[in-house]
Parts: C-alpha cells; structure tokens; sequence
C-alpha cells in the first residue's frame, strides 16, 4: 500500500512537470542544484546505482533505490526509466518521507 503512495506521488509530480527521468536528465538536475531527490531503479545497473549515489551524496541530494525501472516509468508515463529525480521541493520532500518510512518497515 505505502508503495503505491510513492508511485502515485511519482505520478503527481510528473503531470506537474516536476520530474527528470531518465539517467541525462536525472544526472543534469542534480549536477545543476534542480534535484531534491533522486529514485533509482532496484534493478537498474550496479553502475547506474553507484553513480547516482556517489553524485547524489556529492551534491547533498537525498538518493532513494526503489520500484523497479517498468514501475518507474510507466508511473509517469513513460517507457522503462532506471532513474528519475524530483525538482518541486514539495513533492521531494514528501516523497522522502514516505521513503524513510518505508526503510524503517523493511
């Protein structure tokens, strides 16, 4: 159930305009101080992965592995994506918390 609130809320945000998904345009918010969170694909590659985390902790953005890169996308409609960072502060935070809450659970 919590999964679906962070899907959803990944749907949100896209129709808001709020989401760059896709690894260039993830990587290009974070690097250019747009992205409040950053959501991996569980299955995305080792080196996606640490990519993300090691940009992500350089540039103090909070770097979630979640959902799987189907689920990803088609949540913002769209094909598969093995990243997607949130630029809506709102949204972000939100977002985080459901996460944190989520990693508490698991």
């Amino acid at each position: 159930m919590k999964q679906d609130r962070i899907l959803s809320m990944l749907g949100l945000a896209e129709k808001a305009g709020k989401v760059a998904s896709g690894e260039f345009s993830a990587e290009k918010a974070v690097k250019t101080g747009k992205a409040y969170v950053v959501i991996v694909a569980s299955d995305a590659s080792d080196n996606t992965t640490k990519m993300f985390y090691n940009m992500c902790a350089y540039y103090h953005v909070p770097c979630y592995v979640y959902g799987t890169k189907e689920t990803l996308g088609h949540h913002i409609g769209k094909q598969y994506r093995a990243s997607v960072a949130i630029t809506e502060e709102g949204f972000a935070k939100s977002l985080v918390s459901k996460l944190q809450i989520l990693e508490k659970t698991e």
